[in-house]
């Protein structure tokens, strides 16, 4: 497929908890010469509460309906500017809605995936407050229930054991094999 020089490209990068989506963004953004945007980032600007505070204070519903809208607003504008590479949250492609928001907006979607193991070690290694991985029963939970939506993703990239180099190189290669010259 050959590249219009008007077309905007969205690489979305999606995954469960600790699959590495915002430290493989910012480097293939970089790599790719685009702009990153992590959406938990816009959301917490948006809000001015962390991501923790706002499951706190108002439930995991609410902050499901911050995410779609935000989403939607930053694929709106994504329209307009340049290239993205764009980190969803972990729930965030579970949800139809906003599947089919990044459908129509031609974002071209990656899966990050590591073993559950891993996933654990490195949520419980960054120091960062994830609500939802709190309670080891429920992290297995949600990885399973997760996985289907997941899988909807068009391509799968593993990152267990690889250098985020080796990871934004493969993802690189698939988005030109696929699209052409990102």
């Amino acid at each position: 497929m050959s590249r219009r020089a008007d077309a905007k490209r969205c690489v979305v990068l999606i995954g469960f908890m600790g699959a590495g989506k915002t430290t493989v963004g910012r480097a293939l953004a970089k790599r790719l010469r685009c702009e990153f945007c992590d959406l938990d980032d816009v959301i917490e600007q948006r809000e001015q509460k962390s991501v923790a505070e706002i499951f706190s204070a108002s439930g995991e519903a609410a902050f499901r309906r911050m995410e779609s809208a935000a989403l939607t607003a930053l694929l709106q504008d994504s329209q307009s500017a340049g290239d993205l590479v764009l980190a969803l949250g972990g729930g965030a492609f579970v949800q139809k809605h906003n599947r089919a928001a990044l459908d129509a907006a031609g974002a071209i979607t990656v899966l990050l995936e590591a073993p559950l193991e891993e996933l654990r070690r490195r949520c419980h290694g960054e120091g960062k407050v994830r609500p939802l991985a709190l309670e080891q029963t429920r992290f297995n939970e949600l990885f399973a229930a997760r996985r289907a939506d997941y899988e909807l993703a068009r391509f799968r990239v593993q990152t267990l054991n690889k250098p985020v180099r080796r990871i934004t190189a493969e993802i690189e290669r698939l988005l030109t094999a696929v699209v052409g010259q990102f």
